[in-house]
C-alpha cells in the first residue's frame, strides 16, 4: 500500500525536546534524573499529568495536583517553572518544518498527533504550527492521549486513510508501540537529521525543501 500521510508528534519531533528540558530541570534543581517520567508514568490515568494532557484539569488546577504527585514520590517540585522550561525549549525545528512542506508537496498529508494541554494555558511553539498541516490532534481536546490505541484509530479515521498507509514519527517509544501494532509504519526520532533520513528511505523521496 502507497503511504498516504505522514504523522508528526510535536514536543522532540516538530518542536524542541521537552524531555530534554525535563532532564536539564532535574539535573539544576537535584532532583534523580528521570524522576518526573516516573511519575507521570506511574500514576497514570488517575494523574496529574495525565488529568492536564486529557484536558480534565486546567493548568491552575494542574500545578498543586502534580506537585501533590511528585510529593508523594518524594520529591518537592516547581511545577511551573518546569513548564516554563518546556515552553522555552519548544522551538520549531526548521528541517522537520521543511519536510512536513516537502511531504504536501508531493501530495501527501502532514498531520500533527500530540498529547498536550489547553492552548489558551499554553505558552510554546504549539499554536504557530497550525497552518503548516493539514491535520491537527490534540489530546486536550480529543479527551485521549497516546499511547492509547484509540488515539492513533481517530487520526487515520480524521485523514479517511488505513494505518498502513501513514507513517508516525515520535520521540518516546511507548508511543509508537501501538501505532505500529495498527499497522502504521513507526519511526523513532532521535535526532532531526537520523530521523529525517529514515523518512526520506521509507517515503522514497527526498524530505530536506519542497519537492526536493
Amino acid at each position: 500500500m502507497a503511504f498516504r500521510a505522514v504523522i508528526f508528534d510535536l514536543g522532540g519531533v516538530v518542536l524542541g525536546s521537552p524531555l530534554h528540558a525535563i532532564a536539564a530541570h532535574e539535573r539544576e534543581q537535584g532532583i534523580p534524573p528521570g524522576f518526573v517520567n516516573r511519575v507521570v508514568v506511574d500514576t497514570g490515568a488517575a494523574g496529574a499529568w495525565s488529568g492536564l494532557e486529557r484536558g480534565l484539569l486546567d493548568f491552575d488546577a494542574f500545578v498543586p495536583a502534580f506537585e501533590e504527585d511528585c510529593a508523594r514520590a518524594g520529591r518537592r517540585i516547581d511545577a511551573r517553572a518546569l513548564f516554563a522550561r518546556m515552553a522555552d525549549a519548544a522551538q520549531p525545528r526548521p528541517a522537520m518544518l521543511d519536510a512536513v512542506h516537502a511531504i504536501r508537496a508531493r501530495g501527501l498529508r502532514a498531520a500533527a498527533l500530540t498529547n498536550n494541554w489547553a492552548s489558551e494555558q499554553r505558552d510554546d511553539g504549539t499554536r504557530m504550527l497550525r497552518e503548516h498541516f493539514d491535520a491537527f490532534f490534540e489530546s486536550s481536546v480529543l479527551g485521549l492521549q497516546k499511547p492509547d490505541p484509540r488515539i492513533y484509530a481517530h487520526a487515520c479515521a480524521a485523514l479517511a486513510i488505513a494505518p498502513a498507509a501513514a507513517v508516525f514519527l515520535d520521540d518516546i517509544g511507548r508511543n509508537l508501540k501501538p501505532a505500529r501494532q495498527l499497522g502504521m509504519t513507526t519511526i523513532k526520532v532521535d535526532t532531526p537529521e537520523q530521523a529525517l533520513a529514515e523518512l526520506a528511505q521509507v517515503l522514497g523521496f527526498p524530505v530536506d525543501a519542497p519537492g526536493g
